[in-house]
């Protein structure tokens, strides 16, 4: 045995030691990080739509119009406008889906939230894939100093690639993207309450278009017979029959009528312009209305079938309220992971060398565990989750607000269509009776037995009668578009490709690389799961 042997066979020995105590140690880290990856969880309030409380007692027959189901006629919501059987405002509806700037701004918010949602998406995988690289040239003088003049130099490269994947323990990154999922699917209900509001809106100032050239064709057919009267007594009084008196009398009522035709004619042009900024137009002429009927449709009573709660919960409005709630919902489990240790997954590869003979490269590896805690934060993470709590208890108090909103507007419209339908026939009457009035006191006049006081009096009833009657019959057929628009009805499921035009698209594309973007189906936001708006 020689003088060297026990000193060999010792550091064996420790060479073995360490070696084992360092599987060991490392199978021991694994296992506390199986374990850690087993004990994952997910912070926050998982998402419950939230209640209103009266919304299942709540029971109305809408004064008559909510019918057995099974004896209901067939009526698409979504298309609601059809009832009214009129070609131009069908074509009208659907130019404004296809050309309304407002529509199309709902439809890019739709591609917005569906980015954000990737780059939540994104937050899944290692967050940091960086290379790195440089490469330097030195250059060293030698002057005076009773040393050789020289030049040298080097030129010295690295690179490296470094790797952080922060693990989602807390569930963070599940939350992000929970949120960003709801955001998105707001987005989307809140484009289909556009459809509604603009359906509505289109239909309203279409007839009340309609119903201000039919009120200006009423003037101007009352102010012919006014003139006509005036005529009248302007040649009684020149053959010394009447008294100045009856032709001032019937100059001031026919004027009177006169006067009303430009205020409407204001009105008129008005409600063109609008509708021509729906139509995504400047203000000019429509050609689309340049054929218009003669008279305001006559429609049938509403019925609808089924319990009026169901079409309140699916309205657009009410959905996009439900899914801020889970948007917000979800930012309570984001704010609380800030109390946890970010725990991540750090490596790096990089290699350096030198252009100097002899001059080894160098190349390092490196990997392992990191975590970064922020132990004292002195309430703000506290007043965060507070802070995000108190925003979805306003979500949750503006949804429940906006329940009860929409059955106000649903009651309201529903009344309205009621009160304006029974009035409509009293109305229709009155309007009978004064046309005949005016026959016998222009009949009376004529032979003597009454003064021209009467004739005067039946023209002015004559004319206000057929005007209210008129007005009315575009206040019910209102009443019926604000009923369906309180309903949620004029909505329908459209792709990307619906919502945005053709030349849109295009320019988009030729400035950003979209993918598959712009040709994704859309969602169904009323058919994702149980737990889900």
């Amino acid at each position: 045995m020689t003088s060297g042997s026990p000193p060999l066979a010792a550091d064996a020995l420790v060479r073995d030691r360490w070696q084992t105590s360092r599987n060991y140690t490392w199978r021991c880290s694994l296992a506390g990080l199986l374990l850690v990856f087993v004990g994952c969880t997910t912070l926050g309030p998982d998402y419950e739509e939230p209640a209103v409380s009266w919304l299942d007692d709540w029971q109305t027959d809408l004064y008559g119009q909510v019918v057995d189901p099974e004896q209901q006629q067939a009526a698409d919501l979504a298309f609601w406008w059809q009832l009214f059987d009129d070609p131009v405002l069908n074509d009208l509806i659907d130019t404004v889906k296809r050309d309304n700037l407002t529509l199309q701004t709902a439809g890019l918010r739709i591609l917005e939230s569906r980015a954000v949602l990737g780059i939540a998406g994104a937050a899944r995988y290692p967050q940091l894939q960086q290379v790195s690289g440089a490469v330097t040239y030195v250059n060293s003088r030698e002057r005076g100093s009773g040393a050789a003049d020289g030049d040298g130099g080097l030129t010295a490269y690295q690179g490296n690639f470094d790797l952080g994947w922060e693990l989602d323990f807390w569930g963070r990154f599940r939350r992000g993207i929970e949120s960003a999922d709801a955001a998105y699917f707001t987005s989307v209900a809140s484009q289909q309450d556009v459809q509604v509001l603009l359906s509505a809106q289109a239909a309203d100032l279409y007839y009340a278009y309609l119903t201000t050239l039919l009120r200006i064709d009423i003037a101007r057919r009352n102010a012919d017979i006014q003139r006509r009267s005036l005529e009248i007594t302007q040649q009684l009084f020149d053959g010394g029959q009447n008294s100045e008196l009856d032709v001032q009398q019937a100059r001031t009522q026919y004027l009177g009528t006169l006067s009303t035709i430009p205020s409407l004619e204001i009105t008129l042009a008005n409600v063109r312009n609008a509708l021509a900024a729906l139509l995504g137009r400047p203000p000019a002429e429509i050609a689309e209305l340049s054929g218009l009927p003669q008279s305001l449709p006559i429609v049938d009573p509403i019925e609808l079938g089924g319990f009026p709660a169901e079409l309140l919960t699916r309205r657009p409005d009410i959905r996009a309220a439900a899914w801020q709630v889970a948007t917000q919902s979800a930012q309570i489990g984001i704010a609380r992971a800030d109390y946890y240790p970010a725990i991540s997954l750090v490596g790096t590869l990089g290699w350096s060398g030198t252009d100097v003979d002899g001059t080894p490269d160098v190349s390092n590896v490196g990997f392992g565990p990191a975590f970064n805690w922020n132990v004292f934060d002195y309430g703000r993470i506290r007043n965060n989750v507070r802070l995000q709590d108190a925003r979805l208890e306003q979500l949750i108090t503006i949804f429940q607000d906006q329940v009860l909103q929409a059955a106000r507007e649903i009651d309201d419209a529903a009344i309205a269509v009621v009160k304006t339908r029974e009035r409509q026939e009293v109305l229709i009457a009155s309007a009978a009776s004064a046309e005949r009035a005016l026959d016998l006191a222009n009949t009376r006049y004529r032979e003597g037995y009454s003064d021209f006081q009467r004739v005067l009096d039946a023209q002015r009833a004559f004319f206000n009668a057929t005007e209210q009657e008129l007005v009315n019959q575009g206040n019910h057929i209102a009443a019926i578009i604000g009923f369906y628009k309180a309903v949620g009805g004029g909505w329908s499921a459209m792709s990307l490709e619906e919502m945005l035009p053709e030349s849109v698209r295009e320019r988009m594309t030729t400035r950003t690389n979209w993918g598959e973007l712009l040709e994704e189906p859309v969602p169904d936001v009323y058919q994702q799961g149980s737990s889900s708006p």
